[in-house]
């Protein structure tokens, strides 16, 4: 909790009484938009996006999809606490810090379960996430999913921003174009398996992909950070598997959100995950079976409508 002072948190619980009367009269009223965000590092919101996927199963009802772009995790619960958001995806960590201070929010389901990058432009420099001391790296986004993990990870190994040369706190585009002029060493991205930053870096420069093995992940002591591989050739240079670490990205809503239409939306989702599965490789660890594993905070009524219906709830 040490990332959100007292100011803060006092800030956000009063933020959360003022807009939940509005959230809860929008639920009344009959819908006729849905607004859902999209990012660059969440493949499903991309491919959902891209394809009309939902666009094409609430035209019946006559409701409109309203994509809002989001930079990271603080921005889709800052959108949804505000009620300019139906839906949104967060890291689970994020997710958790948002409810405890007073983020009106319910899960839906896992989007899926993205790897934690680092990556570096000399091999002989940085060969562990330890060997950043010294170093200038590129965080994410100030309080995103992404910084979160990044903190929990340097803890893991031994260090604080304070042990960096410096700290950037960027979005992937813009921390990708630092490491191509030579003015960041590494960037440390949570995304799903192939992210487009990542790749546009691997085809302009060298790359290493920076190992986080299971004993640093072990050191992280949260149940949701688990570890993982990047498959050998996931991005251009990369010729052997690395291990790395794999935290759950979370689909969230709000309380004003009616059940009806959190049940319609986790329905929606699941009867296109053939196409989803068919689009994007990463997208192939988002198994129904596993949709309310680990969930960091409650989930939705409605939602939890869904999973009742298909058997996974009792």
């Amino acid at each position: 909790m040490s990332f959100f002072n007292r100011r803060h948190a006092l800030a956000l619980i009063a933020a959360a009484s003022l807009s939940l009367a509005a959230l809860e009269t929008r639920a009344a009223d009959p819908v006729k938009e849905i607004r859902i965000d999209w990012a660059t590092y969440n493949p499903v919101s991309l491919i959902l996006k891209d394809k009309g996927l939902l666009e094409e199963e609430f035209k019946a009802d006559g409701i409109t999809i309203r994509w809002v772009q989001s930079a990271g995790s603080n921005k889709a619960l800052e959108f949804l606490n505000a009620g300019s958001l139906d839906f949104g995806s967060t890291a689970g960590a994020a997710a958790l810090i948002g409810k405890v201070n007073g983020n009106p929010i319910k899960s839906v389901y896992v989007f899926s379960r993205p790897e934690w990058t680092a990556l570096v432009t000399k091999s002989d420099d940085i060969k562990s996430v330890a060997d950043l001391k010294g170093k200038r790296l590129s965080v994410g986004a100030a309080k995103s999913g992404t910084e979160l993990n990044a903190r929990a990870v340097l803890k893991a190994a031994g260090l604080e921003y304070k042990d960096l040369a410096k700290v950037e706190y960027l979005p992937f585009g813009e921390s990708v174009e630092l490491m191509k002029n030579r003015q960041l060493d590494a960037t440390l991205q949570s995304a799903g398996l192939g992210v487009a930053s990542i790749r546009d870096l691997a085809t302009a420069i060298k790359i290493v992909v920076v190992p986080v093995p299971a004993d640093v992940v072990a050191k992280v002591g949260d149940p949701a950070y688990q570890p993982t591989v990047i498959p050998a050739n996931t991005y251009v240079g990369q010729t052997t598997d690395v291990p790395a670490v794999a935290i759950p990205n979370f689909l969230v809503s709000h309380t004003g959100v009616s059940n009806d239409l959190a049940y319609q939306m986790t329905k929606a989702l699941y009867t296109n995950i053939d196409t989803l599965y068919a689009s994007h490789n990463s997208i192939k660890v988002m198994k129904r079976e596993n949709a309310i594993k680990g969930m960091p905070i409650p989930l939705h009524p409605g939602a939890e409508r869904y999973y009742r219906e298909v058997g996974l709830i009792k």
